[in-house]
């Protein structure tokens, strides 16, 4: 195999999973490129990741009642899945379908919520905005429990299309009033959850009653309606069709979909003014949209193929966020493949660099990109990784030594010891001026005592501070 052919995979690897360790990338090389986007992409490949032995040391990570646990059981699988794409496109879908805990006070729900994206987000469209649409956190969150067929609440209708699907200027004002019409009737099953919440939980001490689906007939508002131009007795099934068959709705979704996994992009709320970093590939993927009969999983496949994807054009165009950042240094590291007290504390670490997953800043979402990066939560993503890198007990860092002592033949010139570290940490491929800054410490490392294994420590620990490292 190719050092172009395993640079290729790492590529893919950073955007459809988490990053992968140098000898996962050798194994996906030998099956080859599109081999490895085929295996990401199976959905009937089975979920490996040992949940029972996470239950019995962590029963909070399964009573799921605040965020802590729920962070921690949903990086723990971050980390550990075999899937990881999975996992991916569940961070992909939460970005976009925010929904969180400072209104709803629930982790059960939020993480049946990304239950659900697992499940649906890799399938069509239309499913997934009608699942989402029935989903009680989402309900709640945008208030279509208080969405009555003699009192509309446009909330969740205002949303549906603003955000979650075609984006300004591609709807009227009228459209909402309809779309939320088309979904009176939609609520939460458990009659009465409201009062019990303002009554201090009164199920306590066995826990917050889950909420689910119900559709209420008789609120519901079945009279005509005009919707994007059609008329009908419009459901809400219907709206999500209607929303679906849309030219908008196909670009929205697919410069969503580039601008997570291809190249960083303006927030969601300047796209009405701004055209689309790549507007051919945005073109290319509407296309494999339709085609496809709105299927995220072949729109993935036609993306991860194509020629604006492998281009070094993407490279390090990414700025990693949080969530990928601390998840890819942990299996890089291999220190969280079980129960562990310190799952907790890595999953704080990421609201310490500003992203607190299922709480969200708003119905937008996170603000990716250079916006991740400010001098307080550099400082913390540094510190982190090479904290993380510094233990040199760790499974990971200790296969990574190993195999950079057997590159090296035994004589760690300062080249061989800065190649090897960033083939170890992922094949990573720096710039010029960031290689000359690794050569000068290495050269200092030559003539210090502490030998080939505190070396490599110390040069991983510089690696996870280059700017490469920090984007994916």
């Amino acid at each position: 195999m190719s050092t172009s052919d395993i640079a290729l995979i790492a590529h893919l690897m950073r955007r459809a999973g988490f990053g992968a360790t140098r000898a996962e990338l050798e194994a996906y090389a030998v099956d080859g490129y599109e081999a490895t986007v085929d295996r990401l992409l199976d959905s009937a490949a089975e979920d490996d990741v040992p949940m029972d032995m996470l239950y019995r040391y962590h029963p909070d990570h399964s009573g799921m009642i605040g965020t802590g646990g729920v962070t921690a059981y949903w990086l723990y699988r971050m980390v550990n899945s075999k899937r990881p794409l999975q996992e991916k496109v569940a961070l992909f879908w939460h970005g976009i379908f925010a929904t969180g805990y400072s209104k709803l006070t629930q982790g059960r729900v939020l993480m049946d919520q990304i239950d659900m994206f697992r499940r649906q987000g890799m399938g069509d469209v239309r499913t997934l905005l009608v699942e989402l649409s029935r989903d009680p956190s989402m309900i709640l969150w945008l208030d279509n429990h208080d969405n009555h067929k003699t009192a509309i609440n446009e909330n969740f209708g205002r949303e549906l299309l603003e955000l979650f699907s075609m984006g300004v200027g591609n709807y009227s004002e009228d459209d909402i009033k309809e779309a939320a019409r088309a979904f009176t009737g939609w609520t939460i099953g458990n009659a009465g959850y409201m009062e019990r919440r303002a009554q201090n939980d009164s199920l306590w001490p066995y826990g917050r009653l889950n909420l689910h689906f119900e559709y209420r007939p008789e609120d519901h508002d079945d009279g005509e309606k005009s919707f994007l131009g059609e008329t009908g007795k419009l459901t809400g099934e219907d709206i999500v069709e209607i929303i679906c068959r849309q030219p908008a709705t196909a670009r929205f979704m697919s410069r969503h979909m580039y601008s997570f996994f291809v190249a960083d992009e303006p927030p969601v709320t300047q796209w009405p003014y701004s055209e689309p970093r790549d507007p051919a590939a945005i073109e290319i993927l509407s296309r494999a949209y339709f085609e496809s009969g709105y299927d995220v999983g072949e729109m993935l496949r036609v993306m991860f193929n194509s020629d604006f994807f492998k281009s070094r054009d993407s490279w390090y165009e990414k700025v990693k966020s949080p969530a990928e950042l601390v998840s890819g240094v942990l299996r890089l590291t291999g220190e969280l493949n079980k129960p562990d007290p310190k799952l907790q504390g890595a999953a704080s670490e990421m609201s310490t660099m500003g992203q607190s997953l299922l709480n969200p800043p708003s119905v937008e979402g996170w603000h990716a990109g250079v916006e991740w990066i400010d001098t307080g939560n550099l400082v913390e993503r540094i510190n982190f990784a090479s904290e993380r890198f510094s233990d040199v007990n760790q499974p990971g860092i200790k296969a990574m030594i190993g195999k950079s002592m057997a590159d090296a033949g035994g004589v760690a010139s300062p080249e061989r010891l800065v190649q090897s570290c960033l083939d170890q940490l992922g094949a990573i491929e720096v710039s010029e001026p960031t290689r000359a800054v690794l050569l000068a410490h290495a050269e200092n490392l030559k003539s210090s005592s502490g030998g080939h294994e505190n070396a490599v420590g110390e040069m991983l620990r510089l690696v996870a501070s280059t700017p490469e490292f920090q984007k994916g």
